[in-house]
């Protein structure tokens, strides 16, 4: 599903991936993890197309597309989601109009039909239930005034309304307490589905105590350099980075 090859991506001239390979099927779920620098959020960036993220080298494609070569609109429109580390927030557009706003123009971005309001609405009012999100929250401005784990669950009801194909997680985790932890990832594993793949990128294993993955792969130095089962995640909380550095 989602193949990358040898991919080289510099940041203000200076190279942060290095020749990263790596792999994920449809139906999987794969998990990065690794220490502060390694380019994990670089490789989230470049990957749907952030400003600044020069690709030097290498490929990327998903189901067979070249994601690089498409602007960032396009690549949302293809089915690629990614989860931010720190949400934005939008003064002045509401929550609802901004998602239904994404929705429609994606699915013109496809050759579909605009979602008429009643549907949406009812997309969005089931959604934010099973997510506990209170209705209220909708009609504010995005993000504006949330806590930290509203900002995440607000990220994963946008992910859930838009149904992409494959979605990247940039340290979801991050900033949440127990129970909202427990509630995000609920609604991520609802949306695993056999057509459908997954990037977690984390520092931590409880993470992927939730949301469990396939495989789990270790990202030092700008390239992939140990992938193992879920279990390597458990060694990594043990054990650290350390014995990866010079690997790297």
């Amino acid at each position: 599903m989602l193949d990358i090859k040898d991919l080289r991506v510099e940041v203000g001239g200076t190279e942060i991936l290095t020749g990263l390979t790596l792999s994920v099927p449809a139906g999987e779920v794969h998990a990065i993890m690794g220490p502060n620098g390694a380019g994990k959020s670089t490789l989230s960036y470049a990957l749907t197309g952030r400003d600044g993220y020069e690709v030097t080298g290498g490929s990327a494609t998903l189901d067979g597309v070249d994601i690089l070569a498409l602007e960032p609109e396009e690549r949302a429109a293809n089915g690629l989601f990614l989860s931010f580390q720190y949400p934005l927030e939008i003064p002045g557009v509401p929550t609802l109009t901004f998602l239904r706003t994404a929705v429609n123009a994606q699915r013109k971005a496809r050759g579909e039909d605009e979602l008429p309001v009643p549907a949406f609405m009812k997309l969005a009012r089931e959604t934010a239930s099973r997510l506990k999100i209170d209705p209220e929250m909708l009609k504010r401005p995005l993000n504006v005034g949330f806590s930290g784990g509203e900002k995440k669950r607000m990220e994963i009801f946008q992910m859930a309304v838009l149904a992409p194909r494959f979605m990247i997680l940039d340290e979801t985790d991050s900033g949440l307490d127990i129970d909202a932890l427990k509630i995000v990832s609920d609604g991520v594993n609802a949306l695993r589905a056999p057509d459908r793949g997954m990037l977690v990128i984390t520092h931590y294993q409880s993470l992927l105590d939730h949301i469990r993955p396939a495989r789990v792969h270790v990202l030092a130095g700008g390239r992939i350099v140990d992938s193992g089962g879920p279990e390597l995640a458990l060694q990594l909380e043990a054990a650290g980075y350390d014995r990866y550095q010079d690997a790297a």
